[in-house]
């Protein structure tokens, strides 16, 4: 198997779960059929349409591309035919995030290389591809996005990509590079979720005295 159609995938499978993710929180919030589909494809293929975007891959491949629309609706169907078993996992959307956020941090930057980018931009646009689909789910569902909360989200996706951009830098392009780079991140998410791990807040002077003295 070449590496595209390793890397392409990889952006499938990313894209399956995080329809997953996006059409279980839309049914959280009691959304309709429409709604459910809408959340889905937009947490999908969101982040990628950006990416695309920026790297000058016009048309977008979520939009030009009938396998992810198809991707997104068979998600959806799952979890909706299927949302009694998927809600017996642990927080599902947490768990099914925090796999696309893996998946598509690293197909995100490896795009962006393989479109003749630097490092540093692959990193980012993977960062964008991996956060920006949930940021348009969250604000959509009038929550606060995780990226501006103090979890590890947007580090994890960092990481992520890094380790996948690393790989390519050093000419390590064996098929089994973006499996590790993206479980690295996974588990970087998960472990950041089990253990409360959280980035520091800096507090200013007069709130930290005003907390000492009510």
């Amino acid at each position: 198997m070449n590496s595209h159609a390793v890397y392409t995938i990889l952006d499938l499978i990313g894209t399956f779960v995080f329809a997953i993710s996006g059409a279980v929180a839309a049914r959280q919030r009691r959304l309709d059929l429409f709604g459910i589909v809408v959340i889905a494809f937009m947490v999908a293929c969101g982040g990628g349409i950006v990416r695309d975007v920026c790297i000058g891959a016009i048309p977008p491949a979520g939009l030009s591309n009938w396998r992810y629309l198809a991707v997104a609706l068979a998600a959806s169907a799952v979890a909706i035919l299927a949302y009694p078993q998927v809600r017996r996992l642990r927080q599902p959307v947490l768990f099914f995030d925090a796999i696309g956020l893996g998946l598509f941090a690293v197909s995100g930057a490896q795009k962006a290389l393989a479109y003749g980018h630097n490092a540093e931009l692959a990193i980012l646009l993977g960062i964008v591809s991996a956060v920006g689909g949930g940021v348009m789910r969250d604000v959509v569902l009038s929550r606060v996005p995780a990226i501006l909360e103090r979890e590890i989200y947007a580090s994890a996706a960092l990481f992520g990509a890094a380790v996948q951009v690393g790989f390519s830098y050093a000419g390590w392009t064996d098929w089994w590079t973006p499996w590790f780079a993206t479980l690295a991140c996974v588990l970087v998410r998960l472990a950041s979720l089990r253990y409360g791990w959280r980035l520091p807040v800096f507090q200013g002077r007069r709130t930290a005295e005003t907390r000492d003295n009510p």
